[in-house]
């Protein structure tokens, strides 16, 4: 009987320490990973235009805004300046900052890069001036990640416009503008017609050049 005993309680001793030991144990186990927050409306997202569509009807004519909103122009009669005048001129500029810096988020939402049926066929070994909408999309969905990236240069780009423009800065709406041309030219040639960089880069490179004059 005292032997039965013994043994029952060392039975129990261990069950206690085996559960005080798993509350312990979940004591100090990390929490568990939140789950990604995801979009709800992600997949009821139906775009109408393919990237080149977007850009050719929606995000070319708007940088417009800011690229013709301040001219010089030099001829034989001397310099003038376009700039705007108003408060309302500023306006439409500002508009179309705001509006060229929402666009980058429409380019973040998968699309087709071209329509169906506009890319003429490459002969074998034939030089690619331009990618193919195929291509494009291969290359983006490669590495989303990397295309967001080049989008959001767009956004961060019109934004800095925007603050020029409400500062009525009119030669840092030129220098807006150059970024965000640059912002543009980085995505076309790593997306559109890379086989340009080479050339592109060499022009970068280029130093201005005189002939000194005639003794």
């Amino acid at each position: 009987m005292g032997e039965a005993y013994d043994r029952g309680m060392r039975n129990v001793t261990l069950l206690v320490m085996l559960s005080l030991g798993g509350v312990s144990l979940q004591q100090c186990a990390p929490p568990p990973q939140a789950e990604e927050p995801t979009n709800p409306w992600a997949a009821d997202l139906k775009p109408s235009l393919t990237i080149k569509e977007l850009m050719e009807h929606f995000i070319d004519p708007t940088a417009d805004f800011v690229f013709d909103a301040v001219v010089f122009d030099v001829s034989d009669k001397g310099a003038t300046e376009t700039a705007p005048a108003d408060d309302e001129a500023w306006a439409k500029v500002e508009r179309g900052a705001w509006q060229l810096a929402e666009s980058a988020n429409l380019l973040m939402i998968p699309r087709a890069a071209e329509p169906p049926g506009v890319a003429e066929p490459r002969k074998a070994g034939e030089p690619a001036p331009e990618l193919t909408g195929a291509e494009i999309d291969a290359k983006i969905n490669a590495d989303r990640a990397k295309w967001n990236k080049f989008a959001d240069g767009l956004r961060v780009a019109s934004l800095n416009a925007v603050k020029t423009v409400k500062a009525r800065q009119v030669a840092g709406v030129l220098d807006a503008g150059t970024e965000i041309d640059r912002a543009c030219e980085a995505c076309h040639l790593e997306y559109w017609y890379p086989g340009d960089l080479p050339a592109v880069q060499a022009d970068l490179n280029k130093t201005v050049t005189f002939d000194p004059p005639k003794k």
